[in-house]
């Protein structure tokens, strides 16, 4: 295994973590001021509209790194 497979699952599975973040919401990280400035920003649907685009982009990235 080289190391940008090992970066590739790194990514996948941080994908997966926004993923979850953005659907569950927990309150000690969705409360943090640097998501609620984004939140203010962008709306509540607009944030959790980004994080899903950022996170299939990030898994897309682990994904090709690992099979590569």
């Amino acid at each position: 295994m080289t190391g940008l497979q090992i970066l590739g699952i790194v990514a996948i599975v941080y994908g997966i973590l926004v993923i979850w973040i953005a659907a569950m919401k927990p309150k000690k990280i969705w409360g943090m001021q640097k998501i609620q400035a984004f939140v203010q920003l962008l709306g509540e649907k607009g944030i959790v509209i980004f994080f899903g685009v950022w996170a299939i982009i990030v898994i897309a990235l682990g994904v090709w790194l690992v099979v590569r």
